[in-house]
């Protein structure tokens, strides 16, 4: 069995949707276009490697969107979709990988199933290989003078990524025909007289371009999913010291917080949140405070756990919420930057995220200011069993 690499091509502007950002940093569902794809590759088991191609200036778009899921370096693109291709196949060589998939990050919803068909293929001996919808509509062509004649649709197929090819054969194909404009790499495949075998694609695995696909990739994210909701609480005693640590942040402060990691009651109970909409138990279960290996450890490495967890069930965050119950810090001045942290380690748009504080009006044991507690709630999306 050959070791399959994935090939994620996210050079493009993507100007027709509009926005601020380029296409593939835009948010779906709350999540970035581009984190999206490259997840559906890094949590399937026959990917060994995943290689993304970014455009000239958008490392700092990557960064924010891929960055706490712990790819390689990205490789720059080129003036072309075919450029940015052949330097992405270069970088694998790497790697060594017997078969590589390649496919358009502007494709988010692309689904195990077809991944798996194109795999199958590949290990069936197929140099190449292609998904493809029969085309169902009517075709119409206009000519010079503006009159529309019908274009038979048989034998007429609309071809979808992820392609998959034999490794040095695409490879190859890519130097032997860097000069011939082509639309895909099927189209190389081709000139170089390679095997190609189809198998089915998807309607669902649409390729974003324009702000109407944008709406309904929204649509089509919203069904067959189980929407799924998770509570977590903690509490922690202060101690002689002089910080906290809370929601990824630390705050000077006149005490400590005794715990066996850091103690971030903030993302403690975001973690219990996430680990119980998934029904994977608790904290203590995954990190066990017995375990010396986690003392004094960042408590984001907890809720990246989570988050990771969650991506390898092929879910994602819809939002969550923090209250931080306690007399002193106070938490206002730091609201946003714990915000804009959860959002990071989550992987999610900030506007997601919700951070918010309050007191016991001096009574129980936060009110006598002996310790601190934490409420969280966290709603997430999985596919439907």
């Amino acid at each position: 069995m050959p070791e399959f690499a994935a090939l994620i091509v996210a050079g493009g502007s993507g100007s027709r949707l509009g926005g601020d950002l380029p296409k593939q940093y835009q948010p779906l569902g709350g999540v970035a276009i581009i984190r999206r794809t490259a997840d559906a590759f890094h949590r399937h088991p026959d990917i060994a490697h995943v290689q993304i191609v970014i455009g000239e200036g958008h490392l700092n778009h990557f960064q924010h969107a891929l960055g706490s899921m712990g790819f390689s370096s990205p490789v720059l693109g080129g003036a072309t979709r075919q450029q940015s291709v052949r330097h992405g196949l270069e970088s694998l060589a790497q790697h060594n990988p017997g078969a590589v998939l390649i496919h358009d990050a502007a494709r988010p919803l692309v689904s195990t199933e077809i991944i798996d068909a194109v795999i199958n293929a590949l290990q069936s001996g197929a140099d190449a290989v292609a998904p493809l919808v029969p085309v169902s509509d009517s075709l119409k062509r206009r000519d010079m003078a503006g009159v529309l004649r019908s274009v038979s649709r048989d034998n007429l197929y609309r071809a979808q990524t992820p392609q998959g090819f034999r490794f040095t054969a695409i490879l190859d194909a890519h130097a032997k025909f860097a000069n011939e404009a082509v639309t895909d790499d099927i189209a190389l495949a081709e000139l170089a007289g390679l095997k190609v075998v189809p198998v089915p694609g998807e309607e669902a695995n649409i390729k974003i371009t324009t702000a109407a696909d944008l709406k309904l990739a929204e649509r089509l994210l919203g069904r067959n999913t189980d929407i799924r909701t998770g509570f977590g609480f903690d509490v922690h005693r202060f101690v002689p010291g002089d910080h906290v640590w809370l929601c990824g942040v630390r705050i000077p402060h006149e005490q400590g917080l005794e715990g066996h990691s850091d103690a971030d009651a903030g993302l403690h109970a975001l973690t219990d949140a996430i680990l119980g909409a998934l029904s994977a138990g608790d904290i203590g279960l995954h990190f066990p405070p017995s375990d010396e290996k986690w003392r004094n450890a960042q408590s984001r490495a907890f809720l990246e756990h989570a988050a990771d967890l969650l991506r390898k069930a092929g879910g994602t965050i819809v939002n969550c919420d923090v209250t931080l119950i306690c007399e002193q810090p106070r938490i206002g001045p730091h609201r946003t930057a714990m915000q804009s942290i959860v959002a990071e380690i989550l992987g999610i748009q900030v506007a997601r995220v919700s951070v918010k504080a309050t007191t016991t009006e001096g009574l129980g044991f936060t009110g006598r200011r002996e310790g601190l507690a934490a409420h969280a709630v966290a709603s997430i999306r999985l596919p439907s069993p």
